[in-house]
């Protein structure tokens, strides 16, 4: 079936058509083979074709074929391949990428596990890096040198939902033969495509919207031909492999996307701009607030919306805590992208021993709380959070932004 005319929503349902069986199950069927029955030059060829799905499972799977045909086509890039995890995919990108001597641009303000991978991992192999203000463009264009082989952007970030310029941060990193590679989990492709923007290669943590029930652990990196091809040689060599049963259920996820990131962004506005609104809130981070710093450029390079994810201050920990254990709906956990609204006081879940610099840096408040709106009634969702957040404090401290 030609899908050169379709939109998302339609995409969503029908890009996997051409690479499956020729069984006619209107739902495809779940593989959960680790090997096949091959002929000789097929068991030969394995070793040097990328993404085979006709011999072994660590080198692919049918399943992971229908996963990455969607997300190729959402993305707009030649191929997609799906990993055992969101870290798998950024850990996989960069050791396939990345040489002792080489360095490494990110930002300040990024996931943990990502984080820990530069400062860890990476180090170890003789790999340095610099991590800068996200929406500090000449900081960015400072730290990219003749060394650099890899710049990684997380847009919208975690937690902050802070905004980096794509282009702006991809045409100075091009300038020194860097690649760029964008974690675009917080927006999914219905939201940003970064491809389009000018990055090289784009990377999901698959657990949170593009599986969206929080049944699964999965990731996504998705890019030209030639890059994937030298990921997956580093992928079947570390076996990151993706379970058929797990990317089944990313694929049955990913039919609803369009439909949920709608009610996500939607509800995350309508409680963003209830928080803004609080004398007891002292901050509300979340790119559709038009006082946003990132609000400009999320504008340019988002569509259709700004994602389900925002955080908020209020007073100090205590006070955190109070309106957390106040909200009905949301549930203390970790994670996002799941039907269900998620709560989390980031300071909390920092690894022990971060000194109080080091958590500033981060942007890391001690009242700070990420709350991953779900697709809940979106009035509901506005009189809990407010309520909680009414009953949580006991004064309203001064406005300290926007």
């Amino acid at each position: 079936m030609a899908s050169d005319d379709l939109r998302i929503d339609s995409l969503l349902v029908h890009a996997d058509r051409h690479v499956r069986g020729p069984s006619g199950d209107v739902t495809p069927p779940i593989h959960p083979t680790s090997t096949f029955a091959a002929t000789d030059r097929a068991l030969a060829a394995a070793a040097t074709t990328p993404r085979n799905s006709g011999v072994y499972t660590r080198y692919g799977n049918p399943n992971h074929d229908e996963v990455a045909a969607v997300v190729a086509r959402l993305e707009g890039t030649e191929a997609a391949m799906p990993l055992a995890s969101g870290m798998a995919a950024i850990s996989t990108t960069a050791l396939a990428l990345l040489d002792p001597g080489d360095h490494v641009v990110l930002q300040r303000g990024v996931y943990g596990g990502t984080a820990t991978l530069a400062t860890g991992l990476l180090a170890r192999m003789g790999i340095t890096h610099t991590a800068v203000d996200q929406a500090d463009i000449a900081a960015w264009d400072a730290a990219i040198g003749p060394s650099t082989r890899l710049v990684l952007i997380e847009t919208p970030s975690n937690p902050r939902v802070g905004i980096t310029d794509i282009a702006a941060v991809s045409a100075h990193a091009h300038a020194h033969g860097a690649i760029v590679a964008v974690d675009s989990t917080f927006a999914s492709p219905i939201h940003q495509r970064p491809f389009e923007h000018g990055a090289d290669l784009v990377l999901h943590s698959a657990t949170k919207y593009l599986g969206g029930h929080s049944d699964l652990i999965a990731g996504i990196v998705a890019g030209p031909d030639d890059l994937l091809g030298r990921i997956w040689e580093t992928a079947i060599v570390t076996g990151g492999t993706l379970g058929p049963i797990d990317a089944w259920l990313l694929l049955r996820g990913l039919r609803t996307l369009g439909i949920r990131m709608a009610r996500h962004s939607a509800n995350a506005a309508a409680v963003a701009a209830a928080l803004h609104a609080h004398p007891a809130v002292a901050r509300v981070d979340h790119p559709s607030l038009p006082s946003d710093p990132g609000h400009a450029v999320a504008q340019r390079q988002m569509t259709g919306g700004f994602g389900g994810v925002l955080a908020f201050d209020v007073s100090d920990a205590t006070t955190a805590e109070r309106v957390i254990d106040g909200m009905r709906l949301a549930q203390r956990a970790v994670s996002l992208g799941g039907v269900e609204s998620l709560v989390v006081r980031p300071a909390a879940m920092w690894p022990a021993g971060t000194d109080d610099d080091a958590l500033e840096r981060a942007g890391i408040t001690a009242g700070l709380i990420r709350l991953a709106v779900g697709v809940e009634d979106p009035d509901d969702l506005v009189a809990d959070v407010v309520s909680a957040v009414d009953r949580g404090t006991t004064s309203a401290p001064g406005r300290t932004d926007h």
